[in-house]
């Protein structure tokens, strides 16, 4: 039998002939990279959390009286915000004055550094959303007003990466007073009316999780992992990648939109997405889903009295979430759903609702849509003079 190390090997080869036969230019430059080509020069920071996660922050020199940070979604990076060059939101924000900051929450691929933790260990991934809010945005936060000598910023995330707000506001509410605005471009929160594949998704997702667990995998997605090569490797092919990564997987679960998702665009995104997060995030996600409550993760009865001192996991209280909150709706959102994202309106006691008019506007059209100068960020830019 041919043994895994062989097999692996075999893949790794494989994987850089379908690389090296790549020859979208973007897709090997990285944020400093992708920045540089477009007209900037790009500084990298770290900021320590305060239980010891180091974080890569990107800067794009603005002006300093307006920063400006970007937070990333789920099994993504700050790469999301600038891979489509001057027709990325980073880009077109610099270029209009504001000074960029992007974050990369704990454990995806630029941020894979700990005070004494390990990635190898087992510890270094006990974490969830619920972490990157509570921990990741304060400290990248305090950096970021420290340095720019501002009582505020303005925020943008994307799917997940407003849920860590709405996390933030609610278990650290003085950090409500440090944001002038947080736009919240296809919104996260609630998953009680997703559907197939996306709800059948989250049903498997704790089997999956205690499998993982069982094996000792609590990271996800992994550039080092064999099958995330493979994916890439596949989604790379001329004939079938398109037709499978892009039609099969992204349409299916964000939304179907093909003319600004075009086959020419997919190596730029494989090249760097999905990128590695914790098992226990994508489990917590699957619980706000099934358990039909946005609420700390569940450790199961026993432990929840240990931890929270009660049987079930806390709700997050979206009442004491008092920064102003802009949610950005897509009428053809897979993942964020009118009505999930109307329940969230109505919890929120800050809040602006904008349905917007582009019929196709999807979950990933907000930050990988070609035309979104045309169809998104005009609203941005309209929400961001009006609070700045």
């Amino acid at each position: 039998m041919i043994n895994q190390t062989i097999l692996i090997n075999i893949f790794t080869i494989y994987i850089r002939i379908s690389s090296a036969l790549n020859t979208n230019e973007d897709s090997k430059l990285n944020f400093t990279g992708l920045g540089f080509k477009y007209g900037h020069n790009v500084e990298e920071h770290n900021v320590i959390t305060e239980d010891g996660y180091i974080l890569k922050l990107y800067h794009i020199p603005g002006n300093d009286r307006r920063p400006v940070l970007l937070v990333h979604g789920i099994i993504d990076s700050s790469d999301t915000f600038i891979i489509r060059g001057n027709g990325s939101l980073a880009i077109t924000l610099v270029n209009r004055g504001y000074d960029i900051w992007a974050i990369n929450t704990r454990g995806n691929r630029c941020s894979k550094l700990h005070e004494y933790l390990n990635p190898n260990d087992g510890n270094f991934w006990n974490f969830s959303f619920h972490e990157m809010g509570y921990y990741d945005l304060p400290a990248t936060i305090d950096y970021i007003l420290e340095r720019t000598n501002q009582k505020q910023l303005t925020a943008i995330g994307h799917s997940q990466g407003n849920t860590l707000f709405y996390v933030l506001g609610s278990t650290r509410p003085e950090y409500n007073e440090k944001i002038k605005v947080m736009i919240a471009l296809a919104p996260i929160c609630f998953l009680h009316n997703v559907k197939p594949p996306v709800s059948t998704l989250l049903e498997l997702l704790p089997t999956v999780g205690n499998l993982l667990q069982t094996f000792g995998m609590e990271e996800v997605f992994s550039d080092e992992a064999v099958y995330s090569g493979v994916i890439k490797s596949l989604c790379n092919q001329k004939e079938v990648g398109y037709e499978v990564c892009a039609r099969g997987v992204f349409f299916a679960i964000g939304g179907s939109d093909s003319s600004e998702f075009e086959p020419e665009f997919l190596p730029v995104v494989v090249s760097r997405y999905p990128t590695s997060t914790s098992r226990k995030n994508g489990v917590h996600v699957a619980q706000v889903a099934l358990r039909r409550s946005f609420s700390q993760y569940d450790y199961g009865p026993m432990r929840n009295i240990a931890v929270y001192n009660t049987i079930v996991p806390p709700l997050y209280d979206l009442g004491k979430v008092k920064m102003r909150v802009v949610l950005f709706v897509g009428r053809n959102d897979g993942m964020s759903s009118i009505r999930d994202t109307e329940l969230l309106r109505d919890r929120l006691p800050n809040v602006e609702y904008r349905l917007l008019e582009h019929k196709k506007l999807n979950h990933l059209d907000h930050v990988w849509g070609r035309n979104m100068d045309q169809y998104l960020f005009p609203h941005i830019l309209s929400v961001l003079k009006k609070y700045n």
